[in-house]
């Protein structure tokens, strides 16, 4: 059921692996949403591993996986009764919500925020093709799984996956802006790289360009200590305020952006907002949200792309980062949820009736 037509007061489960405190895009994308749909008239509920028992995650210490249990995430579904459910994530609480979901017969939306396929084989080298198997298997159970560009909706579908829609990403206008305060000093001009600093990030094959100027790292990850030893001439920042990151995107010439593994890019609306040029490959995500806009530079040369994205015109690159706002994007989400049945009768006759087909 298309919830934009419907109307009134929804009651909106979002369930999700990626939560406070990490600080990255799948979850500042979460908390937006959140506030844009709260700010409609909507109840947003959110099931995280925040709730539970958890670890850190082998080799990524910052996220945490919950240490739970089917049940346990059945009886946190049922205290918040939600009218529609969002599956966020791919891990440990998106399996047991899934799994729960198609017990019950519910229709639930998911969502495809990383190219964890690229992701696992840049670290542990697993086949592409295992991972995507996986996550084709995962996704499939829903009515949509919501991807971020055109080129991700279209490389999914090619991939077998059967409900990809798209549902894009937003930037804070009021905040990212051209106008503002801005960072002292610096050798010009400035590159800088903001986001995760981890190996399917590529932020090495940022730092050893051969560029003029000064290179600003901004962001924490696994790889950080070890590229702060090999690169002590960058300027190495941590995570930032949404108003300290917006000085910092106005101080520089160019924000850099090394990965190809990225569905969106969020930094690179961000950047683009506080009048900043972007260079980057010519990948998905990229290919998108900068392509042929005047917002930045692509080249298969990333250090050309860094030169020639010098003279790119700053006004040009904050024109194409206003189309893209949380307001526009919340609404795509709101038109894919899917209306949950309201009926626990309806609901213990489901559950009943797999059990009894598993047992024949």
């Amino acid at each position: 059921m298309d919830f934009a037509l419907q109307g009134g007061c929804l009651k909106i489960l979002i369930v999700t692996d990626a939560w406070e405190p990490q600080v990255n895009g799948v979850v500042r994308t979460l908390k937006m949403t959140r506030r844009e749909l709260q700010s409609m008239g909507h109840e947003v509920a959110i099931i995280s591993p925040n709730g539970f028992r958890s670890m850190p995650c082998p080799t990524y210490p910052e996220i945490s996986l919950a240490l739970t249990t089917r049940s346990a995430v059945a009886r946190e579904i049922d205290r918040i009764d939600p009218d529609c459910l969002h599956i966020a994530t791919e891990g440990p609480l998106g399996w047991l919500a899934r799994s729960v979901a198609m017990s019950r017969g519910w229709p639930f939306t998911t969502a495809y925020h990383s190219r964890f396929p690229e992701y696992v084989h840049a670290r542990f080298r697993i086949p592409v093709s295992w991972s995507y198997s996986v996550l084709r298997y995962f996704h499939n159970a829903a009515r949509h799984t919501l991807a971020p560009t055109p080129a991700i909706v279209e490389d999914l579908k090619s991939r077998g996956f059967v409900g990809p829609r798209l549902w894009s990403r937003g930037v804070d206008l009021k905040v990212f802006d051209p106008n503002g305060p801005r960072e002292r000093g610096g050798v010009r001009p400035v590159f800088l790289y903001v986001g995760r600093i981890a190996v399917e990030k590529q932020v090495d094959a940022f730092l050893s360009l051969d560029l003029p100027g000064q290179k600003w790292v901004a962001g924490v990850g696994p790889e950080r200590a070890r590229l702060e030893r090999q690169y002590p001439q960058a300027r190495w920042i941590g995570v930032l305020s949404a108003p300290d990151l917006a000085a910092l995107y106005r101080s520089a010439d160019v924000m850099v952006f090394p990965s190809v593994t990225d569905t969106f890019g969020l930094v690179m609306v961000e950047s683009m907002a506080c009048g900043t040029p972007v260079a980057a490959f010519p990948v998905p995500g990229p290919i998108d949200v900068v392509g042929n806009s005047g917002g930045g530079v692509l080249d298969a040369d990333l250090r050309t792309a860094c030169l020639k994205a010098l003279k790119t015109s700053r006004e040009a690159a904050r024109l194409n980062a206003e189309q893209y706002t949380w307001r526009n994007a919340t609404e795509q989400i709101l038109a894919a949820l899917q209306q949950l049945p309201r009926s626990r009768d309806a609901i213990r006759t489901a559950e009943t009736s797999r059990r009894v087909e598993g047992q024949a």
